[in-house]
């Protein structure tokens, strides 16, 4: 156990953190628990199996309130955001003029014009500021600080939760609504989504600060559920083929290089009824004409998932090579994958390598480490559809 630095930010959870005796580290500006005392590898195998329950108050929390709060945020995202029906959440990605990403999101219908909005941690000062300052005289712009957020994930999640919260087993995958827990002590109510970030069924939880502690503590009285740090979220969430911003998506990239196309709706896209109109649309638009035609440019690059054919864990930033030595890219992420017990990672190459089953070369400590392309997700998702 180790006591926070005390220039980082807390979460609500702290105290709990280090109760259990987590090990904290510095993550996005905060104190923030990267593994229990059972390790990682129990941890992530315990999420897969049963449930787990992960601190994520770090994210930023956000409310769009007006009449003109969807059509304004659609100006900030090529996600079809006016369209989205009440009581749903839908992945997003905001953009700058040149079409690179300033992060990744999730938002919500709450409807009665409001959207819900969760923002990554290290990214929330600027990405509140960016949204206040280009949407902020169309509709209100409210930061949450006041809110924790919780995730519980695994495939007896559902099972925990509704025992305590009934009716969350009605809902599927991106919906959500608000509810109220019952700890046995006390009624704390909440606004959850049925989503999270380890291609496992689950829920993610925003919960007042003050009743935060109280909820965490109920729920890992459960004994489905244990408690999970950054360690296994991180090889969670790469097992599921999830893009970590500021690894595998930054500003430096764009949603077409980085295969996110499927988070765009036709209605966004060339030919729509709402075509364009988000930051770098011209250059993005341009871009799916070349990755959905019959031709790629010759210096585009793709985001691809690899599996190495030999059991050497291929780490980030490791450079990657074609047969002939030729540099073609590099990872973003890697680790040995817990699940499949087999080094995976993801990362970009250069278009004319990104087929699935090509095979590359990853070069670590300089010891040639051959790797194929593969489909992603590594482990296949069991998100609840209904």
């Amino acid at each position: 156990m180790s006591a926070p630095d005390q220039t980082l930010l807390t979460t609500p959870l702290n105290a709990l953190h280090i109760e259990l005796g987590a090990r904290m580290v510095p993550f996005a500006g905060y104190s923030m628990p990267v593994q229990y005392p059972i390790g990682l590898m129990a941890e992530h195998h315990h999420t897969r199996k049963a449930a787990g329950l992960f601190d994520v108050s770090h994210m930023g929390q956000l409310r769009l309130v007006g009449p003109d709060a969807a059509a304004a945020f659609e100006t900030l995202i090529p996600v079809d955001v006016i369209d989205l029906p009440v009581g749903k959440q839908r992945y997003g990605l905001l953009l700058n003029d040149e079409g690179g990403i300033i992060d990744d999101l999730m938002f919500f219908n709450k409807g009665n014009n409001e959207i819900f909005v969760i923002v990554n941690g290290a990214c929330k000062v600027g990405d509140i500021a960016h949204i206040q300052a280009q949407i902020g005289s169309r509709c209100q712009v409210i930061p949450m600080p006041e809110m924790a957020l919780l995730a519980l994930q695994g495939p007896q999640a559902v099972e925990v939760l509704s025992r305590m919260a009934p009716g969350v087993e009605k809902l599927v995958f991106m919906t959500g609504g608000n509810f109220t827990v019952n700890t046995g002590t006390q009624k704390i109510d909440v606004f959850l989504t049925r989503s999270g970030y380890t291609g496992e069924d689950g829920f993610e939880i925003s919960v007042h600060n003050d009743h935060a502690d109280a909820l965490a503590r109920a729920l890992l009285a459960q004994p489905e559920v244990k408690p999970i740090g950054l360690g296994a979220r991180n090889s969670l969430r790469l097992e599921a083929g999830l893009c970590l911003y500021g690894s595998d998506i930054d500003t430096t990239t764009n949603p077409v290089e980085a295969n996110l196309l499927w988070a765009m709706q036709k209605v966004r896209r060339a030919g729509g009824a709402r075509e364009g109109g988000f930051p770098g649309a011209i250059k993005i638009l341009a871009a799916c004409a070349v990755s959905t035609g019959s031709t790629a440019q010759k210096d585009t690059r793709k985001r691809v998932g690899l599996i190495a054919l030999e059991r050497i864990p291929v780490r980030d930033h490791t450079e990657l090579q074609d047969g002939q030595g030729n540099r073609i890219g590099e990872v973003t992420s890697g680790l040995l994958g817990p699940t499949i017990d087999n080094p995976v990672a993801m990362g970009y190459v250069d278009a004319a390598f990104s087929a699935l089953g090509t095979q590359v070369v990853a070069i670590v400590r300089g010891k040639p480490v051959p790797m194929s392309v593969s489909a992603m997700p590594f482990v296949p998702t069991r998100y609840y559809r209904g």
